[in-house]
């Protein structure tokens, strides 16, 4: 069975024939013929679309080896987009070598983490120490002040503890993450709109999209953060088919064994232990043990499942569905989430909490028993006292934190590749670090976290789509891609006083990629479409996404570090604001 553009709408379907309105009888003198009600279950798990058998005589292909190209197409097409991700991510990893922009920081701390337990201060010429002996560096003893908890640190650690303490062991993670995140991506897409295809485009998209590109190359936190984001989505999108799929299980079947709406199944079904949702709280907190700002994406993401499940009784039949959920499904979303979350979070400064308290553990670790002594909260565990004046001490650094940087910006600009951060620059000589013999000047080698311009710009047209087909058409797909841009933007919007820059935008990054993947199938159009609008269609999406794929390759020099001429260099500068 072929699904559509709208096969996922979650809207009730025709009236019975004894329940039509009277204009509708009336029309039917005229040759007027209402289509038959729709089975219930297909509108409560969608089928996923296949390719039309006119694509496949057209290339020659049997039946037989058409229907396995289908079935294998749904893990192989990911897997190829994949594969191809990850070289690209992995080729030439540990160039430039170097400690590029905030490594000096992330990559350090995760090697302090995984042998102490907690960060300490290192001196000022250890970057140069580090590359130079291949990481053969003593690990000082004197606790640190960060301002970011563990979890990212740790995955970058992990890295460094398999390849080394070096520009290659510690972005080997970020680079695995990233090209995981391509995966989980195709697959999340073609769940999300019931279709490979589609899946394997918005992966495709994220492979060559230049901040994503990277922010995988390079041991930084948002990266990390990204994966945890873009996962638990996955997990939660898991639940909310499991949970349909038993609603549907659910429901009586009528004389013909057809499936209708039922209020009382629909109101009193119970749904089970949901295990992804327990994976998504497992995966959030994770993220909050990243940096703070998953905090908002947990909130976001919480309403969003409610709002699921009210969807989901609302079309096996319920009259009250959000009495139903208030009853029957919040409490499991509270516990899977918010108490998983903060658990994860706690567990993750284990090596912190387990550090000595005589003022040589971790920083402030031995708060409670020195100046944090007596108070209302003596009842609680010297451990936890102390991590809770920690994380004050946090908070009012990040809130107040407005030094000025030369690569800050205004989210505002985020979403027009506005101000992008040069990660590392110099000028080689020719016939050195890669500049040709021949150049006649000086070279640009930079790194810079910029989005492929194309397809950031194309997302902003994909917003407006995204939010029309939301407010317009009750389309829950387009409201989860809303929600995830929302969850990873708008709260940035709050600190604009603050010192904040545009690489924080690639926790959203995956959600824009399902914005244009969305607007490149309404481009194409519906499979009812006539043979003329469909090749309009392909033809115009076609050269939307060699356009994309062109300019990633155009800023390839930009994303990797390789050195170019200054006058190449300068024909990328599009927006004097990049430079």
């Amino acid at each position: 069975m072929t699904s559509t553009a709208s096969s996922t709408d979650t809207r009730q379907g025709p009236a019975p024939h004894d329940q039509r309105p009277s204009w509708q009888q009336r029309l039917r003198r005229f040759g007027y013929s209402a289509g038959p009600t729709s089975d219930v279950r297909d509108r409560l798990v969608p089928p996923y679309a296949e390719p039309s058998p006119r694509l496949w005589a057209a290339f020659g292909i049997p039946r037989t080896l058409a229907d396995r190209i289908t079935r294998w197409s749904g893990w192989g097409g990911p897997l190829l987009v994949t594969l191809v991700a990850g070289v690209m991510r992995f080729w030439h990893l540990g160039s430039p070598k170097a400690v590029i922009f905030d490594e000096t920081y992330y990559a350090k701390d995760a090697w302090a983490l995984v042998h102490r337990g907690f960060e300490v201060n290192w001196d000022k010429n250890a970057n140069g120490l580090i590359l130079k002996t291949g990481g053969h560096v003593t690990i000082p003893s004197d606790a640190a002040y960060v301002v970011h908890p563990p979890v990212g640190k740790y995955v970058i650690g992990l890295g460094e503890l398999v390849f080394g303490f070096d520009p290659f062991g510690w972005r080997f993670m970020t680079a695995l993450l990233g090209t995981l995140s391509v995966l989980l991506l195709c697959r999340i897409g073609r769940r999300l709109f019931r279709s490979t295809f589609l899946g394997c485009l918005a992966g495709a998209l994220m492979a060559v999209d230049g901040l994503h590109f990277v922010m995988s190359r390079t041991s930084l936190l948002d990266g990390v953060l990204m994966f945890f984001v873009l996962a638990a989505f996955g997990c939660l999108l898991v639940d909310r088919d499991r949970a349909r799929e038993k609603l549907a299980a659910a429901l009586p079947a009528d004389a013909d064994g057809r499936v209708r709406p039922d209020a009382h199944t629909a109101e009193t079904t119970r749904l089970g232990r949901r295990p992804w949702r327990w994976a998504a709280g497992l995966l959030l907190g994770l993220a909050i043990g990243t940096k703070w700002n998953g905090l908002y994406i947990l909130a976001a993401f919480c309403v969003m499942a409610v709002l699921w499940d009210a969807g989901s009784r609302k079309v096996a039949g319920a009259r009250h569905p959000y009495r139903a959920v208030l009853k029957r499904d919040t409490g499991i979303t509270f516990l899977a989430t918010v108490p998983v979350a903060i658990a994860t979070y706690l567990v993750s400064w284990i090596g912190w909490i387990l550090s000595p308290t005589d003022g040589s553990g971790g920083y402030f670790r031995n708060w409670a028993v020195t100046d944090g002594k007596g108070g209302h909260w003596t009842w609680l565990p010297a451990c936890l006292r102390s991590l809770w004046h920690y994380e004050h001490q946090v908070y009012e650094f990040h809130v107040g934190l407005s030094s000025p940087h030369t690569y800050q910006s205004n989210p505002w600009s985020w979403i027009v590749d506005g101000r992008p951060v040069s990660y590392f620059y110099e000028s080689p000589s020719p016939g050195t670090d890669g500049c040709p013999v021949n150049a006649g000047q000086k070279c640009a080698r930079e790194v810079l976290a910029l989005g492929t311009p194309m397809l950031w710009w194309a997302a902003c047209a994909a917003l407006l789509y995204v939010l029309w087909r939301w407010f317009f058409r009750r389309d829950w797909r387009a409201g989860a891609i809303a929600c995830g841009v929302a969850a990873g933007y708008l709260p940035w919007f709050l600190y604009q006083e603050r010192t904040i820059f545009f690489f924080y935008a690639v926790v959203f990054v995956p959600f824009l990629c399902l914005a244009v993947a969305m607007l490149i199938g309404a481009i194409i159009g519906p499979s009812g479409s006539t043979d003329t609008r469909r090749v309009a269609g392909a033809t115009g999406a076609g050269v939307l996404v060699l356009l994309i794929a062109w300019n990633f390759i155009y800023f390839w020099p930009l994303y990797t570090g390789t050195a170019i001429p200054l006058d190449s260099w300068r024909s990328r500068m599009w927006l004097d604001t990049w430079v």
